[in-house]
Formats: structure tokens, sequence, C-alpha cells
């Protein structure tokens, strides 16, 4: 069921992403989630949100690292 979720959850993940950027970028003068949804409590929603889907993916990232790293030689 969940399966269903992950492409938004990826692309919140990817809208986290890019936020943390510009904030970055700007020196923190610009915090493009709070511009549009403002500085309340819908604001700290979007970002436990965007939170979760981070730690929803982690064992699919560190799954497909494993699986990528292929076998290691025995020395």
């Amino acid at each position: 069921m969940l399966k269903r979720f992950e492409p938004l959850a990826l692309f919140l993940m990817i809208v986290g992403a890019l936020n943390w950027g510009i904030l970055g970028i700007t020196g923190g003068e610009t915090n493009v989630v709070a511009e549009v949804f403002g500085t309340g409590t819908l604001t700290d929603v979007i970002y436990a949100v965007i939170g979760l889907c981070g730690l929803y993916f982690v064992p699919r990232l560190l799954e497909a690292a494993h699986v990528g790293a292929g076998p290691h030689p025995r020395g």
C-alpha cells in the first residue's frame, strides 16, 4: 500500500532538498516553503512530512547501496 505513495514521497523529498539548497545559497534569506505557506503550523507540518518521507526512503537507499556494491573480494 505504501508503494502507491512513493512518487509523492519522492517529490516531497526533492522539494525539501531544493528548499535546503536555496537556503544555503541565499544564506538563509529565502525559504520557499515558508514563503508559500507562511510561518505557522502548516509549514511545520510540511517540514515534518518531508522528514518522514526522508526516513521512509533510508532503508531503500541503504539496500540499493548494498546491492550496487557487488560481491567483496576475499583476501
